[in-house]
């Protein structure tokens, strides 16, 4: 077995969700799901099948995020995995709820905007995601001032009162 680290390869203003699925229909479900959800979505949507004729299948309302949800998909070659690239402005908060609710969807391995690495297994039989690099490491605790800071972030952007 050898390990890799495969970037996630993304404009900076764009959000990704990375999971796992089980089913071919994946990709059609979690169209529907964004669709329903956020009506006038942006998105891309790619899902590398895992048996078969093992392709990378995608969908979405915009082509560039739809090809560049397929060449990260295809980076990773990970059976059963999907990404699903974000048009700007629109974030993982936003759909995190609705793409877990999918019956295909197994796990969520992140939701993010920051540069991410995915630590990828391969074998002879084929490549599984073990694991993400999200963003930095932590550079220390929050202080008052921080708290403070933050509780005035979240007022200012909406997210909470």
């Amino acid at each position: 077995m050898e390990l890799k680290l495969i970037p996630i390869d993304k404009p900076e203003d764009l959000n990704f969700i990375l999971g796992q699925s089980h089913f071919i229909k994946t990709v059609e479900d979690l169209h529907e799901a964004l669709v329903q959800a956020v009506p006038g979505i942006k998105f891309g949507v790619a899902f590398c099948e895992a048996s078969g004729p093992s392709l990378v299948r995608a969908s979405g309302t915009d082509d560039d995020l739809i090809e560049l949800a397929k060449k990260n998909a295809f980076s990773l070659s990970a059976g059963h995995s999907f990404i699903i690239m974000l048009g700007a402005g629109y974030f993982p908060i936003n759909v995190l709820n609705v793409v877990k609710m999918v019956p295909e969807v197994c796990r969520i391995f992140c939701a993010t905007g920051n540069p991410t690495q995915v630590i990828v297994a391969e074998s002879e039989q084929g490549r599984g995601i073990l694991g993400v690099i999200d963003g930095e490491r932590t550079k220390g605790i929050e202080t008052e001032a921080d708290v403070a800071q933050r509780k005035q972030f979240l007022r200012m952007i909406g997210y909470k009162l």
